[in-house]
């Protein structure tokens, strides 16, 4: 028997902004969808994957290793197979259409990183309707790497919040973030040293703005650990992870939290 859904956001972004005006390749994190979806299934939580434009999440190459698996080739295997077959990966859902089936029937919510997150679901309305849903109705909320940059879009103008972040101008984005929902939060995020390697490697080039000064300037009380080590934070009904290596613990707290709730219900 289910113990409830999930309603997990993905990104449909293949591009991210650098300075000087180029973009360089992006997507979402094969690891970080995957092993908290796995996780939540195998505690008997449905889940369901859903996009702003219906359509799959573009999985960054980056992300499509076996490293990012702990090395374990059969757990890489069950990770592709997972994202590539699932019903609950394959079902074309909108966020739109999950907000008019009723939010009320989902559990909690969850959102994986990669850099695709910070193009799309930072600025969608639907990801922010979702959000402050579940902040006001207090249900376990677990943003993961890039995830917790997701949280923005409960903001009414998000959009100009992070265009004024694009434009330099850190004065008007705080001036957007009053009345943020997760002021006052206690948060962690993808740190801006562990962004250096993609910058350099991958994308040939620096982003715009990085995460936990952008959550610091929203409001939130962001802390990094060490790079790429685990690093969970639970603030009331958030639960944010910071880099993919947190995929596991970040899904052992949100199933925790989803078990708790509904042991209180």
């Amino acid at each position: 028997m289910s113990k409830g859904k999930v309603v997990v956001l993905g990104s449909n972004a293949t591009r991210i902004e650098i300075q000087g005006g180029d973009t360089g390749p992006t997507g979402q994190y094969l690891n970080e969808t995957v092993v908290p979806m796995m996780a939540l299934v195998g505690a008997d939580y449905e889940v369901l994957l859903a996009t702003p434009s219906g359509a799959k999440p573009y999985i960054d190459p980056a992300s499509d290793a076996v490293q990012h698996f702990g090395g374990d080739e059969a757990a890489y295997r069950r990770g592709k197979d997972f994202f590539a077959n699932d019903p609950s990966t394959n079902q074309g859902r909108t966020l739109r259409s999950v907000i008019e089936e009723g939010l009320d029937n989902y559990a909690g919510v969850f959102a994986p990183g990669g850099q695709g997150p910070v193009v799309d679901l930072m600025q969608d309305p639907d990801a922010g309707e979702i959000l402050r849903h579940f902040h006001a109705a207090g249900k376990p909320t677990a943003l993961l790497c890039h995830g917790p940059i997701v949280s923005i879009s409960a903001l009414p103008r998000a959009k100009e919040f992070r265009e004024a972040l694009i434009q330099g101008n850190r004065a008007e984005a705080a001036e957007l973030a009053k009345g943020w929902q997760y002021a006052g939060y206690r948060m962690t995020v993808y740190s801006a040293s562990e962004e250096k390697p993609i910058e350099d490697n991958i994308l040939h080039g620096k982003l715009y703005f990085y995460m936990p000064k952008t959550l610091d300037l929203a409001g939130a009380k962001t802390t990094v650990g060490p790079d790429f080590e685990p690093y969970v934070i639970e603030d009331r009904e958030l639960i944010t992870g910071q880099n993919p290596r947190s995929d596991h613990p970040i899904a052992a707290a949100l199933i925790a939290a989803l078990n708790r709730n509904r042991a209180r219900a």
